[in-house]
């Protein structure tokens, strides 16, 4: 499975439930990334998106405990059991895992690649991706040229999982 995310420098990802900053080329890049495959993320993270509707063209599933949750265009699934009998009807190579912290958290170690949009600045967080950097079974794998909006630096980073030697 792959995780995706847009972190600051402290790996900060969302303020109120909303995103730090919209770049235009990270929405792009996700959506390049993403469409026609199968999207996962918690309750809130769809709650986010505008008017709180599923993403186009992609697999939406929502891991929430709340039992009576639904949403149209989404598949809710509420334990880690029901979550893989889903996505074992997926290749996990298909799988995107998009947030919020929570939901990272759970699948860190589930997935094996991390696509991440790394932004040279500190902004006021209140929701955080785990760092990989400091995690020594993560590693960067592929890097970007440095690229800008207005006066905000950032670059396009895969980090894979280490092979157990």
């Amino acid at each position: 499975m792959n995780l995706i995310a847009a972190v600051d420098r402290n790996w900060g990802i969302g303020m109120n439930n909303k995103l730090l900053v919209r770049i235009p080329q990270d929405m792009k890049f996700f959506k390049e990334m993403t469409t026609g495959k199968v999207v996962v993320m918690g309750r809130k993270t769809l709650e986010s998106f505008p008017n709180g509707t599923p993403l186009k063209d992609r697999v939406n599933i929502v891991l929430t405990r709340d039992r009576s949750y639904q949403a149209k265009g989404v598949l809710a699934v509420h334990d880690m059991e029901e979550l893989e009998r889903e996505l074992a009807r997926y290749d996990s190579g298909d799988v995107y895992v998009i947030g919020g912290e929570s939901v990272y958290r759970q699948l860190l170690d589930k997935c094996d690649v991390a696509h991440i949009t790394k932004i040279d600045y500190c902004y006021q967080a209140d929701a955080w991706f785990p760092n990989l950097d400091e995690r020594e079974d993560w590693e960067i794998v592929a890097d970007s040229e440095e690229q800008t909006y207005f006066d905000l630096e950032f670059y396009f980073l895969e980090y894979k999982r280490k092979k157990q030697r």
